[in-house]
């Protein structure tokens, strides 16, 4: 009986030990950023200069800490931008520089930079696939393409381009794949055809079923304000698990591509998350905010008819 008590007892004490620590940003006298927990005690020395504006004693809502910015005194790594720290204060990694920022997250996994050479990390900051090469795409529908010995050269609109070097596809593996011949089925990578990357167990296949089965009306409000007509074939959309539940993120994340297997709504619309007991549903709203699906459809259903409203002539027409 005794026994019993006290595992009882202990309940309230372990779950509140499992809870984050309360972490905060703080600015020095010359404006540089570090943290610190709610004692005060130093997590990260403030040692970054950070561009985007944070305010002193902002709280730290992520899994992992990022500095967006450049650290005091620091040599220059190429193609890295910021540093990503965990929650005790180790250094993870430092992200892929990319469109004036740190590398956005696709399919659960973003680049960085390590020596000069570019691999991928997740959410966590685990490493995925190692830095083993100059230049890797984001992944997109299974398959990201690298090179080597290749590099940047800037282009007569002052943008960079990367030119040269020998090319390849991997997988999410970070294996290099071979083309096949084109089929039904097979996926299209500049040139190129690669077999279907993705493979579901019968509860993911439960999963995916959901969102097949609403694949008209979401087409409808995905292409409501497509300035060409498309027939039905173009206008389909597909589902396909991108991430799985681990540590800290105990969802399914599911992405929409279009009909060229082009991952929809850029980065930041029509992605969903399932979870992991199946009983919750969510849109992402810029990839950041959970709304539970209905809630999000009508949304886009009111969202879509206003444009139509506004647009009597768009040629593709929802569904009465």
């Amino acid at each position: 009986m005794n026994k019993i008590l006290l595992i009882v007892l202990l309940i309230p004490m372990l779950s509140f030990s499992q809870q984050k620590e309360v972490l905060k940003y703080f600015k020095s006298k010359d404006s540089l950023v570090g943290i610190k927990n709610r004692e005060g005690k130093i997590i990260i020395p403030a040692q970054f200069k950070v561009f985007s504006y944070l305010k002193d004693g902002e709280l730290v809502k992520e899994e992992t800490i990022y500095f967006d910015g450049s650290k005091k005194d620091e040599q220059k790594e190429k193609n890295a931008w910021g540093y990503v720290y965990d929650r005790n204060g180790n250094f993870l990694y430092r992200p892929f520089f990319y469109d004036n920022g740190a590398d956005y997250f696709s399919e659960g996994v973003r680049r960085f930079v390590k020596n000069g050479k570019v691999g991928f990390v997740d959410r966590n900051g685990a490493v995925v696939i190692k830095p083993e090469h100059d230049f890797v795409s984001p992944f997109n529908y299974g398959y990201a393409a690298f090179c080597d010995g290749c590099d940047w050269e800037k282009t007569e609109d002052e943008h960079k381009a990367i030119v040269g070097g020998t090319w390849g596809v991997m997988n999410f593996k970070g294996e290099s794949v071979k083309p096949v011949s084109k089929s039904g089925i097979a996926v299209e990578v500049g040139a190129e055809y690669y077999p279907y990357p993705f493979s579901y167990n019968e509860k993911e296949e439960a999963i995916l079923q959901f969102f097949r089965k609403q694949n008209k009306k979401l087409s409808e409000l995905y292409y409501v304000n497509h300035y060409t007509q498309l027939s039905e074939n173009e206008k389909k959309l597909f589902f396909e698990i991108v991430e799985r539940p681990k540590e800290n993120f105990p969802f399914y994340q599911i992405n929409t591509y279009d009909y060229r297997k082009v991952e929809a709504g850029l980065s930041y619309d029509f992605k969903f998350l399932v979870s992991e007991d199946r009983t919750k549903t969510y849109a992402l709203d810029y990839d950041k905010e959970k709304i539970p699906f209905e809630k999000w459809l009508k949304r886009e259903i009111k969202k879509a008819k206003q444009f139509q409203k506004e647009h009597p002539d768009n040629p593709n027409k929802l569904s009465k």
